[in-house]
């Protein structure tokens, strides 16, 4: 092989090896699916059958990636027209002033349900460490401010599907039992709760029904069937998507629209559109 020929396969494989990762920076991240599916819910009120809901995920509104595209998502989602939609938490990344002006920005752009939009907080919502409090509740009047009713433990019906939400695990104000102590099992229950490890908590008194979560963004980076190398979750089994709790409860992670870092490599940043259906 001549030096020529040696440099010439020298640029061509290096081009080749950059691919994969041009990809998972530029391409992936920003390359939104739209996952629609059926949502069968118990004692769902025969008004509420087809209707339209939307979940969507961690947002992580921030510095770490350009939060414009969440707004050409939101202007795709329109598309739906959704009757409720569900922000189950993470809608910053870091807590700062300067997330929350950002969020104002993209709530003001964002996807609300004709009959009503309905968060959780998350983690990140609340800052350093998880602790900071104060954070946690400039998000909350943002959110309020726009139209979304905020759940922190509570629940609200709304035309007759009763949403319940949980504050998120690691935060201070985590207390699903002060909603699950009684909660109605003939209503038309739906559960949101950001970190699917609540699922292995002894907070659910019998809960049947389906829990939609979010928090593990799938992993962002993936090879299906094989490993999936950052999960914040002490439960491996938590990945994404549909999982049979095998007691009557049903788990339904949303892979994220927003990133903790920009890089995803075979996972999607997801918009989740479901079809309420009777059980």
């Amino acid at each position: 092989m001549t030096r020529k020929h040696f440099l010439k396969r020298l640029l061509q494989l290096s081009a080749v090896g950059a691919l994969p990762f041009l990809y998972s920076w530029q391409i992936e991240p920003f390359w939104v699916e739209f996952v629609e599916r059926n949502l069968p819910i118990k004692n769902l009120p025969e008004n509420l059958e087809g209707k339209i809901l939307m979940q969507i995920s961690d947002m992580h509104v921030g510095e770490r990636f350009d939060w414009n595209f969440l707004i050409e998502s939101f202007q795709n989602a329109q598309k739906f027209n959704p009757d409720f939609v569900v922000y189950t938490g993470d809608f910053v990344n870091h807590g700062t002033l300067e997330d929350h002006e950002s969020l104002k920005k993209v709530m003001a752009k964002a996807v609300y349900g004709r009959l009503g939009t309905f968060g959780i907080l998350g983690n990140h919502d609340y800052g350093e460490a998880w602790q900071d409090v104060g954070s946690s509740e400039e998000i909350c009047r943002i959110l309020e401010n726009n139209g979304v009713k905020m759940l922190k433990n509570e629940q609200k019906e709304s035309h007759g599907l009763n949403i319940i939400g949980f504050d998120d695990l690691w935060s201070p104000n985590f207390d699903p039992m002060r909603i699950m102590k009684d909660y109605d099992a003939s209503k038309a229950n739906l559960v949101l709760c950001h970190n699917p490890d609540v699922c292995d908590k002894d907070v659910w008194n019998g809960y049947q029904g389906w829990i939609l979560s979010g928090h593990t963004h799938g992993g962002q980076c993936r090879i299906p069937g094989i490993i999936t190398p950052i999960l914040p979750v002490e439960n491996r089994k938590y990945v994404s998507g549909e999982i049979d709790l095998e007691d009557g409860r049903m788990l339904y992670i949303n892979r994220a629209i927003g990133h903790s870092f920009q890089v995803r490599f075979m996972v999607r940043p997801e918009i989740t559109v479901f079809t309420l259906t009777q059980a």
